[in-house]
């Protein structure tokens, strides 16, 4: 084994396939998309060169910032709101028995099993102002049922419910398998020296799962930039650009409008902040170790 590590042609011809997946799959299209950035390339004909001029319309673009600020809100939502309560029911599951257990995580994770088109299919029906659930709930309460909860006003929060909705499974999936690696010793040291259910989360489950937290919200921030097949197909972006979200105007800009140096310019910042965010958090989690 050792003969066979120390020939350089076995080493490049496990190593090769790899790396040259890498250069052809990712970093290639990277540096076309930092190319076409600079370029007023409409997907066809010629690209002509026009330094930052999409960058300084893109400065000045309302519907980009809305995008932005709709992705930023989606994030802030993932880390707030969608990870306490996953990570909140993955303890819990892990303290049921094995059919509950095994049943619960099914449940939860249903929703991600599920096709985008469907998801996005039964939220519209849910939010109809005529017919659909939420109105009609609000109705049996004694309120207005003719609320359009996909227009003006309403519509990026009746969004932003959809997504945390919908990636809730992950969240908590990784969560769960998280905790599932915990040593099982910790808990029973930890109940022989009468700590409850709060303080042993709080001293053992917490403390161990940051690398795990770690992963998964940058996972999460990622994913709210990249959102973009639900909100296509719930609002596309409207009323106006309400809805907005970074990767469905990339795709609106660079597809639907033939601004594809635009869009390519778009994605080029989209790469940045996806670097910049891990980064931070890196940066955020290695002081805590240290501290």
């Amino acid at each position: 084994m050792r003969k066979a590590y120390s020939n350089k042609k076995i080493i490049f011809t496990l190593v090769f396939p790899g790396v040259a997946m890498f250069l052809f799959a990712i970093l290639a299209p990277i540096c076309l998309s930092f190319y076409y950035g600079f370029t007023d390339f409409s997907g066809l004909g010629k690209a002509n060169f026009i330094g930052l001029q999409n960058y300084i319309t893109m400065a000045k673009d309302t519907a980009f910032w809305y995008s932005l600020r709709n992705s930023l809100l989606l994030a802030a939502g993932f880390i707030v709101i969608q990870h306490p309560l996953a990570i909140m029911t993955a303890a819990l599951l892990d303290r049921m028995g094995r059919r509950a257990e095994g049943f619960f995580r099914c449940v939860y994770f249903l929703p991600n099993v599920i096709s985008v088109a469907v998801i996005a299919y039964l939220w519209k029906f849910i939010y109809n102002p005529n017919f659909g659930l939420l109105n009609n709930i609000a109705k049996a309460f004694g309120f207005a049922g003719d609320t359009n909860w996909l227009g003006s006003g309403s519509a990026i929060w009746a969004v932003l419910v959809v997504l945390i909705w919908h990636g809730f499974g992950w969240g908590m999936l990784i969560y769960y398998t998280g905790i599932k690696n915990i040593d099982p010793g910790l808990y029973e040291a930890a109940a022989i020296d009468g700590a409850n259910n709060s303080q042993t989360f709080l001293r053992i489950t917490l403390p161990l799962m940051k690398p795990v937290i770690q992963v998964n919200v940058t996972l999460a921030i990622i994913s709210a930039l990249k959102q973009m097949e639900t909100v296509y197909l719930l609002t596309n972006g409207g009323p106006g650009n309400e809805t907005q979200f970074m990767a469905n105007y990339l795709y609106k800009q660079a597809f639907s409008s033939f601004r594809y140096g635009y869009g390519n310019a778009i994605s080029v910042i989209f790469v940045i902040i996806c670097i910049l965010s891990t980064q931070v958090l890196n940066r955020i989690f290695r002081e805590e170790k240290e501290a």
